[in-house]
């Protein structure tokens, strides 16, 4: 009997986990690099976006709010359509990091192709070719000037 409940117990315990390792659901865009789906925040794996606040620069020296596009980019290719999230982490403020999929694609991989989030090399090499690729193609806040989103956060903290 013993053995009965230890084993239940035991596949109780790994179904919630697999569960834990992926979130699915209707994702609301945070910020460029931050989603939320069912109360749960997910900061995507490996990317860092402009802050909403940054602002950027063209390269005739217009500023443009580039964090609020990253955002604002990001929520219109996810729609109102299920995103699929694994789970590689939990950061120091409780957040899942996450690698997240909508209709196969990559949306990390998408964010920093498309120029809205550049590869943040501090914790992955996953996305420094598509980095590349945006670069070369000057897409998005590559086609001026920028600060890179820590820098930015360091400025904005004064030191």
């Amino acid at each position: 009997m013993r053995f009965l409940l230890a084993l239940l117990l035991f596949s109780f315990v790994a179904a919630s986990q697999a569960h834990a390792d992926r979130l699915t659901g209707v994702a609301s865009v945070i910020d460029g690099d931050t989603l939320e789906i069912r109360g749960q925040r997910i900061r995507l794996h490996g990317i860092d976006a402009p802050e909403s606040r940054q602002v950027c620069a063209t390269a005739e020296g217009q500023r443009w709010r580039c964090g609020q596009q990253a955002a604002l980019s990001l929520a219109d290719r996810i729609g109102r359509r299920k995103v699929s999230c694994t789970v590689r982490d939990i950061d120091r403020y409780g957040r899942f990091i996450a690698v997240c999929h909508q209709d196969g694609t990559d949306l990390n991989a998408w964010l920093v192709r498309e120029g809205w989030a550049v590869a943040y090399r501090r914790y992955s090499r996953d996305y420094i070719r598509d980095e590349t690729e945006a670069r070369s193609a000057r897409r998005n806040i590559w086609s001026g000037r920028f600060d890179m989103p820590w820098d930015w956060r360091r400025a904005q903290r004064g030191g």
